[in-house]
């Protein structure tokens, strides 16, 4: 187990592996915090995921994220909207099961990326696998502020994915500055946080991410 851990700490310092999600409010400052936030190079994917904006709302704050992470070579995944997807032209949509129709969202995002969440179900990777997913997700592992209510996962569902579903895997759910290693080692190509870096009482986001290097 130990050999396990030294081998990701190794992998850890060498790529990006932070699936950052955006927090539910968008501040004036959030932009100057969130490129400080990508500056630090361990952010390879974010999220805008907004649930009570309107879509006018929702495009004109990804116009202005996209420059960040253009600037920083971060891929911009939209939640939920292959529409503002494709309208804002970001690099792809992250969609739950209750979302949309999973079997037609790659046609309508084309080359864009199709990240699909799976909760805790095999069946549910296989079927993303099926309708050509890019990357699949699964959680919540640990209690997640963003979503107390979410379906709880097994990590063994990591290892399973990793050997049967040749994709991606994002582990999502809780995950911190102590736990992030054990999630990784059991099979997770990237991590997924949000509360850790945007609503920390100990850290201003530049200095949360940094517990992850």
């Amino acid at each position: 187990m130990v050999g396990k851990f030294r081998k990701t700490s190794c992998l850890i310092k060498l790529k990006k592996f932070i699936y950052l999600i955006s927090p539910n409010r968008i501040k004036k400052t959030f932009y100057k915090e969130l490129d400080k936030v990508l500056s630090v190079k361990k952010v390879i994917f974010f999220q805008l995921r907004l649930k009570k904006n309107s879509e006018k709302e929702i495009i004109e704050i990804s116009k202005k994220i996209k420059k960040i992470t253009k600037r920083h070579k971060v891929k911009l995944i939209i939640n939920d909207s292959i529409k503002i997807t494709n309208k804002v032209s970001a690099d792809g949509c992250h969609v739950g099961q209750n979302d949309t129709i999973i079997s037609s969202a790659k046609k309508k995002l084309k080359k864009k990326i199709l990240g699909v969440t799976c909760h805790n179900s095999k069946k549910l990777c296989k079927i993303a696998i099926e309708n050509k997913a890019d990357y699949v997700a699964f959680g919540s592992f640990y209690l997640s502020k963003l979503k107390p209510k979410a379906i709880k996962s097994n990590l063994s569902i990591l290892g399973w994915a990793k050997n049967n579903c040749k994709k991606k895997i994002v582990a999502i759910g809780g995950i911190n500055a102590r736990n992030y290693k054990k999630v990784l080692s059991k099979g997770a190509n990237y991590i997924a946080l949000s509360s850790f870096i945007w609503n920390n009482p100990k850290f201003e986001p530049k200095e949360a991410i940094k517990k992850f290097i």
